[in-house]
């Protein structure tokens, strides 16, 4: 292991906020498992809805975003992803590669639910919000109107996934 503490500091430009550097770097490192070649792990959290506890994977990246819930065999009962925004835009999806029959909730950056929509499994039609939205809710078909819930009920999202 190295002594970093008996290391002569460099003098000059490279060295110009003496040992800060190196342990702001390996903070920064250890922060962002991305920034050391390391895979980020899926952000997995609960949210409610008029009091129902559902557990939802977060899609934050193009890449978890384009992904989806294609290729999924199984979703728990109370389980969803849910995708994450920078704004409030009109938002479209399809369900190419997606064997699961889903319903899909449009919410605005006030977690209130601006439309649902029942998707069929393998569809290449586009489902489009009806308002801009900033999150999108995917759960089972028909678990929004089994749990009673509709346009206008408000999602309670923790303030880590805004």
């Amino acid at each position: 292991m190295m002594n970093f503490e008996k290391m002569p500091l460099r003098n000059g430009p490279a060295n110009k906020f003496g040992g800060v550097i190196f342990p702001l770097v390996f903070l920064l490192t250890l922060l962002n498992p991305e920034a050391s070649g390391q895979k980020a792990e899926e952000l997995i959290f609960t949210l409610s809805i008029k009091g129902k506890i559902i557990r939802v994977e977060a899609a934050r990246t193009e890449e978890q975003k384009v992904r989806g819930l294609m290729f999924r065999e199984s979703l728990g009962q109370d389980e969803g992803m849910l995708f994450v925004y920078d704004r409030e835009e009109i938002l479209s999806f399809w369900m190419k590669n997606t064997p699961l029959p889903l319903s899909i909730a449009f919410i605005d950056a006030k977690g209130r639910i601006v439309d649902l929509q029942d998707m069929q499994p393998f569809s290449l039609r586009t489902y489009v919000s009806a308002f801009p939205a900033k999150y999108a809710l995917e759960m089972h078909q028909g678990w929004f109107k089994k749990n009673g819930i509709k346009v206008g009920d408000v999602v309670y999202i923790p303030p880590a996934v805004k």
